[in-house]
């Protein structure tokens, strides 16, 4: 057999078992999985699973890892310059269409690992992720201290844990709006401010007295 059947056939398997590993936790919890209900539920032998995972530990720290990799291809797209350019009114930011499209096409995965059936250590580890691949290397540049009413570490924590949480309850309201819609809501909320979306627009002033 040639080198890239062995490949296909590896990309197709690793597939197949993160297919299982995705339904399985939304079924059961990770934590009640065995080896059994993944080979089972995926169609190989314990022997295949063994091939390419040491457990089914090992198995979701790989599922993670390539979550990671995988939204970082979709974000690496993000200019700064663009970003301090785009109205939030007509037109969402593009990186955040493709976030919300990433969720839906792994809607299953995405639900079960940032559920409270899934890992409780991944929702820590994807803001960080966030954290270092968007605001670290991407928007921070856009930050002048000077003009910050707060301290920057607030400010990217309160920001990330906000749109975490937006994806999350779109994710368990069975995701009716369109990755667009979303990304359009999230943009306002975001580049206008949460009293502004809600209509208070700018009735709370601050001074320095």
């Amino acid at each position: 057999m040639s080198k890239s059947s062995n490949d296909r056939r590896t990309i197709r398997t690793k597939e197949m078992i993160r297919k299982a590993l995705s339904e399985l936790i939304q079924e059961k919890g990770f934590n009640d999985i065995s080896i059994t209900d993944l080979t089972t539920r995926a169609n190989i032998n314990r022997g295949t699973f063994y091939l390419h995972y040491m457990d089914k530990y090992d198995l979701l720290e790989q599922v993670e890892n390539e979550v990671m990799q995988e939204l970082y291809e979709k974000i690496k797209i993000i200019d700064s310059t663009d970003f301090m350019n785009i109205d939030a009114i007509r037109e969402p930011m593009p990186f955040v269409i493709k976030i919300f499209e990433y969720f839906k096409e792994n809607s299953m995965l995405m639900k079960g690992i940032l559920g409270p059936k899934g890992d409780s250590k991944f929702q820590a580890k994807i803001k960080k992720f966030m954290e270092t691949t968007i605001f670290e290397k991407k928007l921070i540049k856009t930050f002048n201290p000077e003009n910050m009413l707060i301290p920057k570490n607030y400010f990217v924590s309160y920001i990330i844990s906000a749109h975490l949480g937006v994806l999350q309850q779109w994710l368990e309201n069975g995701m009716e709006e369109s990755p667009e819609e979303m990304a359009a809501i999230l943009s306002k909320m975001f580049l206008l401010g949460p009293l502004k979306v809600v209509g208070l627009n700018n009735k709370i002033h601050l001074s320095d007295d």
